[in-house]
């Protein structure tokens, strides 16, 4: 679990997440590009694809080829995880 809050502890992997939620499936390029027309951030491609890998790493992010483009999709299970562990209280009455 701990690398669940590693990956969400860096504002760019999150902004990532949003953008995967929004959209499923994209490329690497597409990425790129959303990130700069949406949300203004120019990043190199090498630096977008090591924050990928700290998300895939972390179970948020799962990847899989189709022909020569590796296609990133969003899994918002290990997120369920988290509100498991530390259920909120109900206000007393």
């Amino acid at each position: 679990m701990a690398d669940i809050y590693k990956a969400l502890a860096d504002e760019t992997r999150r902004v990532l997440l949003d953008e995967l939620l929004n959209r499923d499936d994209q490329t690497l390029f597409e990425i790129c590009g959303r990130l700069a027309m949406n949300y203004g951030m120019s990043m190199s491609r090498q630096a977008v694809s090591q924050h990928l890998d700290v998300l895939e790493h972390a179970g948020l992010v799962h990847t899989e080829r189709s022909g020569r483009y590796k296609l990133h999709s969003i899994d918002t299970a290990p997120l369920a995880q988290i509100a498991a562990r530390w259920p909120t209280r109900r206000a007393q009455q």
